[in-house]
């Protein structure tokens, strides 16, 4: 089978791609793959260090105010169809799977009009605009969210998860904890900001840190490589007496710390869902208020009505009330366990097999 599958801009488009691809290799390792991104698109720094064939078109997004920008983006998109049409053309897929982001708009409409087979995955519970644009070309449309279906057709849409959680679910617990300084031993929370780290979840951790000494759990904290040397360095806190909270500026093997851990603290972007679903993890998310269509406080309100997550926003958060909500959660087990079950409810761990199975209904 030949596959075609385009995304980006994000991560959150991307890794789903890709671990829905790993998923495929392995069980079809005659599978083949092209992936088209967008020129500009974060794709162009995670695909080269992949083995997948890799095209980009130069798209961009439309503004949202009256701008002659808009124009271009016109002609651009445009002109990305016709590319698109050669690049299919040439590779002659069974299948094209869009995840999101302008690029795949152009390759998914342009497939639809070639007649080839088409899927598109929505990780958000509100879908974006490319998304809805594509829904009334693509033969099947599949979900993350069981909340997003109501914005496509029902009769071409399936809740399959994210398949990013394929690639945690069997994930093993370890003593990776040791390689932080950190004991294997200990109940322990994770707090991760994202990869450049979030600037009003590290005020509140300056404030935070001190409060966790004596504590019956330890701390792992990925501050982001630009907050790394603020904390290092904060006069407020003493690292001689903190023996249970360790720092670091980026977590590079973040499902085999998340497995180890019992609570997580974090932004509500797809992707980060998917994992701490798919292990059970109960959550305390800190949506991010600058994302589009404020995507993340929708889906983090997502899983508070599951019980499976609390929400906290930017504008509240202050290091006393995080640790009093961490406290909550990790000093009352009924609670913790309760909440475990409701993310074990909504995680989907075999999210890329399922969406697999789409794929084989429609490719004949």
């Amino acid at each position: 089978m030949k596959i075609l599958v385009t995304g980006g801009g994000t991560g959150g488009h991307i890794y789903p791609a890709l671990a829905y691809v790993e998923h495929v290799k392995k069980i079809d390792p005659t599978a083949e793959f092209m992936y088209v991104g967008a020129k500009r698109g974060l794709e162009n720094k995670i695909l080269p260090k992949t083995d997948i064939p890799f095209k980009t078109l130069e798209i961009q997004g439309f503004k949202r105010s009256l701008s002659p920008a808009n124009f271009k983006t016109i002609q651009l998109f445009l002109k990305s169809i016709k590319e698109a049409k050669t690049i299919l053309r040439d590779f002659a897929p069974d299948v094209v799977i869009g995840t999101g982001g302008y690029a795949s708009g152009a390759v998914v409409y342009a497939a639809a009009k070639l007649k080839i087979p088409t899927i598109i995955h929505e990780q958000n519970s509100v879908p974006g605009i490319t998304n809805k644009f594509l829904s009334r070309y693509a033969d099947r449309i599949a979900v993350a969210f069981p909340d997003a279906a109501a914005f496509f057709p029902q009769e071409k849409t399936v809740v399959v998860g994210n398949p990013r959680a394929s690639e945690v679910a069997d994930v093993a617990p370890s003593g990776i904890l040791t390689e932080y300084d950190l004991s294997s031993d200990l109940a322990t929370v994770l707090i991760f900001g994202g990869s450049q780290g979030a600037y009003k979840l590290n005020q509140a951790m300056a404030e935070a840190i001190p409060l966790f000494a004596g504590k019956h759990y330890q701390v792992l904290y990925a501050s982001g490589d630009r907050y790394f040397e603020e904390i290092q360095e904060n006069p407020k806190i003493d690292w001689q007496q903190l023996t249970n909270v360790s720092v670091r500026p980026y977590i590079d093997k973040m499902a085999e710390v998340m497995v180890n851990c019992q609570l997580l603290i974090g932004r509500a972007g797809a992707t980060s869902i998917a994992e701490f679903t798919a292990l059970g993890l109960p959550a305390i998310l800190i949506p991010s208020p600058h994302v589009t269509n404020d995507q993340q406080t929708k889906n983090a309100v997502s899983l508070v009505k599951a019980g499976a997550v609390k929400m906290l926003t930017d504008d509240e958060l202050t290091g006393s009330l995080l640790v009093e909500t961490i406290d909550e959660i990790m000093s009352n087990e009924a609670l913790r366990q309760q909440m475990a079950a409701a993310s074990r409810k909504e995680g989907i761990p075999d999210a890329a097999e399922r969406l697999q199975k789409l794929v084989k209904e429609i490719v004949k």
